[in-house]
């Protein structure tokens, strides 16, 4: 039989292993897309959401175990990786599922299009609240169906929902709400209350909710613990699909491993009948990491969240600084969402983005996240790089 991952004991891995996020590996000219964008040019990718530092070294040493064996035969998620998931969520977010309510997935993205196909008609409205990651916008047409938005509103340092808005739009033939929390790109943690009020109005319309919470294992303000939605009560699991992996907390996102929570058996069928012959089976290598990313890399997450943590301080730090320029505070992620429209009203930028390229700072456009005049920064990369990048976007800024 193929090797199981070693169990790594808790307090060994905390001794032994001092992890170093001051460096990371020299990706330029590798298979990286975020780092090939630029090649051959003097600009700091930061971009693409993948971060630079090098996966945790008890996942490293299971895939070399694992591709040390040789035979990569088919395979299903075995026992000990349900079990890694399952106490993994309920240990990090009092969420008590169970290993029937999984259905594996090569990565999120595949499973919002799942979702889309599995609840719609061609005609039918999608809802999600903008800005928001590029393919929820996508999606619904891949299947015919329409696109229905209201907008994220910015009050202060803070996105909220425009409840009106929101309930509007649920009136346009909507019969799926797509929900991204963590939210990519604002960086929110909804609350409880946030998340009562969404159920609510899915209960009231008759709505499934699709939740992206790919980043929940990256909450950076521990004032604002990550809640799955489907966790607030039987009612609201009933009716949604939880779209979750570690391929964001752990860096690992190449290893195309995901999973859907589907606590209903009519909905969760209604999910894999959407799936068939069109959605692959997980990657062995993905299912590896996954158990050992679960079961024993908290002490790493934790000392990767001091830095992002860190790093999330100093951009905001920087970037409030700065004349035409401004964000807000990042609750979970480790993306920054920076509104640019002072800099474009005063400078007459027609394109921010094109504007920090120039400059020497590759980042993501915002009008591919439904919102132009702003632009999404990772900073999910050791703090010298994050500097450089800052001084590179202040010297455009003001000179």
């Amino acid at each position: 039989m193929p090797p199981r991952p070693a169990r790594h004991d808790f307090f060994t891995v905390i001794e032994l292993n001092t992890f170093d996020f001051s460096a990371s590996p020299d990706r330029s000219g590798s298979d990286s897309i975020k780092w090939r964008r630029y090649a051959g040019r003097d600009i700091i990718p930061m971009w693409v959401a993948d971060m630079d530092f090098a996966a945790p070294p008890a996942v490293l040493d299971a895939l070399r175990a694992r591709i040390d064996h040789g035979v990569f035969g088919y395979a299903d998620p075995w026992p000990s990786v349900l079990d890694a998931v399952v106490e993994g969520i309920a240990r990090d977010h009092a969420w008590r599922i169970q290993p029937d309510w999984l259905v594996w997935l090569p990565g999120v993205v595949t499973g919002f299009n799942v979702a889309v196909r599995a609840v719609g008609q061609p005609g039918d409205g999608v809802f999600t609240a903008t800005p928001v990651y590029p393919p929820f916008l996508h999606a619904p047409a891949n299947f015919g169906q329409r696109l229905v938005t209201a907008p994220l509103l910015q009050k202060g340092s803070r996105w909220e929902w425009d409840w009106p808005a929101t309930e509007a739009a649920l009136a346009d033939g909507v019969r799926l709400f797509m929900l991204c929390n963590p939210h990519n790109p604002v960086g929110r943690v909804f609350s409880r209350d946030e998340l009562s009020r969404i159920a609510e109005l899915a209960e009231r319309h008759d709505l499934i909710v699709c939740s992206d919470e790919i980043h929940c294992g990256l909450v950076l303000d521990p004032a604002t613990p990550h809640i799955p939605i489907a966790a607030l009560d039987e009612s609201v699991a009933r009716r949604t699909v939880t779209l979750m992996a570690p391929s964001k907390t752990w860096n690992i996102p190449a290893l195309y491993c995901a999973f859907a929570i589907v606590p209903d058996a009519g909905l969760r069928a209604r999910y894999k009948r959407a799936m068939a012959g069109i959605v692959p089976h997980v990657n062995v290598l993905g299912l590896t990491a996954t158990e050992v990313a679960y079961r024993d890399c908290g002490p790493w997450r934790e000392a990767l969240i001091e830095v992002l943590r860190a790093n999330a301080a100093r951009v905001v730090e920087a970037i409030d600084a700065l004349p035409g320029l401004a964000t807000t505070p990042v609750e979970a992620t480790y993306l920054a969402w920076i509104d640019c429209r002072g800099l474009i009203a005063e400078r007459g930028i027609a394109n921010p983005a094109a504007f920090f390229e120039a400059a020497g700072v590759g980042l993501s456009d915002g009008k591919d996240f439904g919102l132009p005049g702003f632009v999404r920064l990772n900073f999910g990369c050791p703090p010298a790089r994050l500097e450089e990048a800052l001084k590179r976007i202040r010297h455009a800024v003001i000179s």
